[in-house]
């Protein structure tokens, strides 16, 4: 099998995109562009891939890590130049290397596959990824002759009317015969009003040596899209939001209206899982069959169990379990693990605690930095004051405790088995199992009060 390799070109600076954010790391749909990249050339089972890296260089490598190696191209005097940066370790080699710029995140491994599938059927020194534009203005258009083979790649700014014409475009991802790439680099020059070393000069260097130059055809123009300013950008998102949504719809799940429904590319979600309009699932998410979500929920790095519904409420880095009822309006805080069949009201928020099966935090509380145990209840207002200005303590509520309405529980306490406490209380001091708490002042009427003091 033929030894293949990727170059990734990620050292521009993406002045237009006006960011003090290096471009190739700005996000499309919560992943960096350059590691969309680099996700779908790993997924060729390249033997290496380089990436030349040049402004931010630290965090393309930070974001990386040990899915590239990488080039520093210390001055960016073009494509040509920075590709050459790769020279001590690829130059030797024969092989087939693919040239992708890092700013293409809607590039598939499965266009990718073809490219060099075509490359090698051919036997070619290179091969152009093309496409067909809608408009084509601004791009290098790819001109063929009689016998539809590549003749040459002509800019706009240089084409004549008959060439600006055409609308088969060169999308700037190429495939080269590893060594003839190296070879001809060494002739590229930096004669251009730029005067930079361009990629494109080496088709014509080699078509000028009588080598052979394919071009491979894309179905898909918007997969070819680069990313240069915000507006680009704002549509990468759209496409590549779009092309996940449709994913999970053929895998068996509901979107109702995919078009203001946000799915990370991480995200796992099973068949028969309904999404409403405003959701957002991002990150390692797992959400699993019969499961509702949204309207209006944001969901991150949590495990929904199955047929768990949560309406506009936030989760983040969470455990939940099944047959959960979450919402309206509740805030799950990262750490919380939530047990089946439990619900969780409105305007309730749960930050690092367990909550075990089927018990219930109705409406307007706070549990914090506790263990409910199973079939407890805790009633509207009830909070455990966990922080004492220094250090979060604990607070234990144990099976089938039943908390009452507008409670304070002072941690660390623990409210044993089957335990009562009366509302409005303040608890400090552990509650024994199957006892009756009250702690609150005992209520006293001063009759006339009123009368007395408006005299």
């Amino acid at each position: 099998m033929t030894n293949r390799y990727g170059v990734v070109l990620a050292a521009g600076q993406g002045t237009r995109m006006k960011s003090k954010l290096y471009k190739v790391l700005h996000p499309v749909m919560g992943r960096p562009m350059v590691q969309h990249v680099v996700d779908q050339l790993n997924a060729l089972k390249l033997n290496d891939i380089i990436t030349v890296v040049g402004f931010g260089s630290e965090l393309v490598k930070e974001q990386l890590g040990e899915d590239s190696s990488f080039v520093l191209q210390e001055e960016q005097l073009g494509t040509g130049h920075a590709v050459l940066q790769a020279k001590d370790l690829l130059a030797n080699k024969e092989g087939t290397t693919l040239v992708v710029c890092g700013d293409t995140p809607l590039l598939t491994h499965d266009t990718l596959h073809a490219l060099v599938a075509h490359h090698e059927k051919l036997e070619a020194k290179a091969t152009i990824l093309t496409a067909l534009a809608p408009d084509p203005t601004g791009y290098g258009r790819v001109i063929r002759n009689q016998a539809n083979h590549v003749e040459r790649i002509v800019e706009h700014k240089d084409a004549n009317d008959e060439e600006k014409a055409v609308k088969e475009i060169n999308t700037g991802t190429y495939c080269f015969d590893n060594q003839a790439l190296f070879d001809a680099l060494e002739n590229v020059s930096n004669d251009n009003a730029q005067g930079e070393y361009y990629l494109p000069d080496v088709i014509q260097i080699l078509q000028e040596q009588g080598e052979k130059v394919a071009a491979f055809q894309t179905e898909d123009f918007d997969e070819t899209l680069g990313v240069n300013d915000r507006v680009a950008l704002a549509e990468a998102e759209k496409l590549m939001k779009k092309r996940i949504n449709e994913q999970h719809m053929r895998n068996g799940v509901t979107i109702i209206d995919p078009d203001h429904t946000y799915i990370g590319p991480d995200v796992k979600i099973e068949q028969d899982v309904v999404l409403y309009p405003g959701t957002i699932l991002s990150g390692k998410t797992i959400i699993k069959t019969n499961a509702e979500i949204g309207p209006n929920s944001e969901i991150v790095d949590c495990i929904v169990g199955e047929e768990t519904q949560i309406k506009q409420s936030v989760a983040k880095q969470s455990e939940i379990g099944n047959q959960v009822s979450i919402g309206p309006f509740a805030h799950i805080r990262p750490d919380a693990s939530i047990g089946n069949e439990v619900k969780i009201g409105n305007f309730v928020e749960v930050k690092k605690a367990v909550i075990d099966d089927k018990s219930k935090v109705s409406h307007l509380s706070y549990i914090g930095d506790a263990e409910v145990g199973k079939d407890v209840n805790v009633g509207c207002g009830t909070i455990t004051v966990n922080y004492d200005g220094k250090n979060k303590h604990l607070t234990k509520i144990e099976d089938g405790a039943f908390i009452g309405c507008n409670s304070n529980l002072i941690a660390p306490v623990t409210i044993g088995k089957g335990a009562y406490v009366a509302a409005g209380s303040t608890i400090n001091k552990n509650v024994p199992e199957e006892a009756l708490s009250i702690a609150r002042v005992r209520q006293e009427n001063k009759e006339g009060y009123v009368k007395r003091l408006k005299k």
